[in-house]
């Protein structure tokens, strides 16, 4: 009966209490075009915009004071001076999403390092204003003002063309899909969110992202839980389909099921699926973290992708998502580059991601498979490729609990970098400590063009 209460409690609270958008900078969505394709010859070019994630804005009370400090080591929290913090408890939650006002991200070029011109997309690692320095930058495209586009990926194929010659090791240049809520969760969020989509609300992603601002359109005031080292250990957890995490040295295609096939709060260490112990733990976590990957340099092609390699940094991609295999390939110079297939026994003699490898993958590798927990590639086909999902762009330095050793390092301790599936890439895992990731790239910057969305065989000319 407690727990009831409290999930009834949102429905009989005033508005007064929700997320609310701030006045002092204006929010323009930067334009940005793609394309809806029925034929590689028919195209139709959508005249859209893009949207700030809400965790990159600043966030302030009604006075302009900073809701959130910085802690000397780095970290983030809520501002005591605004937000009563005396406990963890709904009021204190509530005293931080009254007070605290999100703000419009007023010149996105300026404040972010985010530029568009057309079909093409620039996103800076860096961007050094006056007293402040912002890192990294996550975007949504907008169907329209208040709504996200949404994509159904199965029977479809997804091209767009990439420059990564200046992102090093440790940083992840990712384009992806994730299944937030259209309008940014406010109808499932009543009446806590107000701000919704025009302002990048909503956020989750199949890594149950705790470092949330808000959560559910309230603010993140929990720091219970085994990772309590940045905002809170409650997160936003949905299915996600990462097709394209990478640097200029290695790269990325995965898919992410959850317990749900929808945006869902995580308490505490339920939103870390690094490790689940049944007899000690009893419940899974929320969702399938490391999920079913293909890598190719873990593959075993460690001289596919990368400068001076097969296929270099700045070329088309194209990902097919078929119903029993989703592949990807590229186009250089006029010419189709099939990713070759796995090197270690055990796994399918085919790139991609199918039943076959998701079933076998986390045995060879010798990890534990919560994608089998969650049932799957049934889950897969239902959460990832059959619902609406919404396109997201990012760049980031390296993760602050994991930095970015899953995506393209040569060795992740402890494991025995001779074991299948451990190296990931040719970088040294030391420098992707998030510190020096930063000093090393301080030019970084991933520039997205001509994305390109239709049916199977209707996006590129081959």
């Amino acid at each position: 009966m407690p727990l009831l209460s409290i999930f009834l409690l949102p429905l009989l609270l005033p508005s007064s209490l929700a997320q609310k958008k701030g006045n002092l900078s204006p929010e323009t969505h930067p334009p940005f075009q793609w394309a809806q394709c029925t034929s590689p010859t028919n195209c139709t070019t959508i005249n859209s915009s893009l949207v700030l994630d809400a965790n990159w804005r600043w966030v302030h009370d009604d006075k302009y004071r900073n809701c959130v400090e910085q802690n000397p080591d780095g970290t983030q929290w809520w501002n005591p001076a605004v937000c009563n913090l005396g406990d963890e408890s709904p009021a204190s939650t509530n005293n931080c999403t009254s007070k605290c006002l999100l703000e419009g991200a007023g010149d996105y070029r300026w404040s972010y390092g985010i530029t568009t011109t057309n079909a093409t997309l620039m996103q800076k690692l860096v961007t050094r204003i006056e007293f402040a320095t912002n890192y990294g930058s996550r975007l949504f495209l907008l169907e329209k003002k208040d709504r996200y586009q949404t994509f159904v990926l199965l029977g479809n194929e997804l091209s767009f063309q990439v420059d990564l010659s200046t992102v090093g090791c440790g940083v992840n240049a990712a384009l992806g899909f994730v299944a937030m809520d259209a309008d940014g969760g406010v109808e499932r969020h009543k009446p806590w969110n107000e701000a919704g989509a025009e302002y990048g609300t909503g956020y989750c992603d199949g890594w149950c992202q705790d470092r949330q601002r808000f959560v559910g359109g309230r603010a993140a005031t929990n720091k219970q839980g085994v990772r309590g080292y940045q905002w809170q250990s409650d997160g936003a957890c949905c299915p996600e389909f990462a097709v394209w995490n990478s640097n200029a040295h290695s790269y990325s295609m995965s898919s992410h099921i959850c317990e749900n096939d929808y945006y869902e709060p995580c308490p505490g260490p339920w939103c870390d699926p690094t490790y689940y112990d049944p007899d000690e733990r009893g419940v899974p976590p929320k969702c399938a973290r490391k999920g079913c990957e293909y890598n190719p340099y873990r593959m075993g092609a460690k001289e596919l992708y990368g400068k001076g390699k097969l296929v270099d940094t700045t070329r088309n991609v194209v990902t097919r998502w078929e119903e029993d295999r989703q592949y990807q390939f590229f186009i250089q110079d006029g010419k189709k580059i099939d990713v070759p297939a796995p090197t270690w026994d055990g796994l399918p003699k085919q790139s991609g991601l199918s039943k076959e490898m998701c079933d076998v993958q986390a045995n060879v590798f010798m990890e534990q498979d919560i994608w089998a927990v969650h049932n799957g590639w049934p889950t897969h086909q239902r959460q990832v490729l059959s619902r609406p999902m919404v396109l997201v762009t990012s760049i980031d330095a390296a993760d602050w609990y994991t930095w970015n050793t899953w995506l393209d390092s040569s060795k992740i301790p402890p494991y025995d970098d001779r074991d299948p599936g451990v190296e990931r890439g040719p970088c040294p895992w030391e420098d992707n400590e998030p510190s020096i990731v930063r000093a090393n790239n301080g030019e970084a910057k991933v520039v997205w063009s001509n994305i390109r969305f239709g049916p199977i065989g209707s996006t590129v000319e081959l």
